[in-house]
């Protein structure tokens, strides 16, 4: 899968809460072969509040993929959840492999900045229990207007139908 990867390339990783996205992502970094490490850039550093699932993955378009293909370096601030608001600077330079993984990520928009596009996919039950256990009582609240937007995301965008691999997770 990733012998189609070549330095300054995105893998967008995509699926719904608690299918592994970020284990994945994580995986690839550490497993990488190669000069540099990708920069692991993940949508809860953009999206916008519990309501925000599609403006963080517009967010993530138009500051850290749509740059690079100008070779801008990308710019972007992360969400900062206790405050309520954009904070911290990050910056990637355009010949960076990036990995990018969060719901949401992998939309027609997005999908021609990757080279590798990746839909993860799990029982609801065992997504459920993975979810709150890794964010707890934080998520819980938030667990179905999350799964709403997920929906949404997918009944849009068919993030499952741009991936160029779909994982399986039992």
């Amino acid at each position: 899968m990733l012998d189609a990867v070549s330095p300054g390339d995105v893998v967008i990783i995509d699926g719904r809460s608690g299918a592994g996205k970020s284990t994945l992502a994580r995986e690839l970094q550490r497993r990488w072969i190669g000069a540099r490490t990708p920069q692991l850039v993940a949508l809860d550093e953009l999206y916008p509040g519990w309501d925000g699932l599609a403006a963080g993955a517009e967010y993530a378009v138009a500051r850290v993929l749509a740059p690079r293909r100008t070779g801008a370096t990308a710019r972007w601030q992360q969400w900062d959840w206790e405050t309520d608001r954009y904070g911290t600077e990050r910056v990637v330079a355009a010949d960076e492999t990036i990995v990018l993984e969060g719901s949401g990520a992998l939309t027609s928009a997005a999908a021609g900045f990757a080279t590798v596009r990746i839909w993860l996919d799990a029982p609801s039950e065992v997504r459920r229990r993975r979810a709150l256990t890794r964010d707890g009582e934080t998520y819980r609240p938030h667990w179905e207007r999350w799964a709403a937007q997920e929906l949404d995301h997918i009944a849009r965008n068919d993030p499952r139908g741009l991936a160029t691999h779909v994982v399986e997770l039992v």
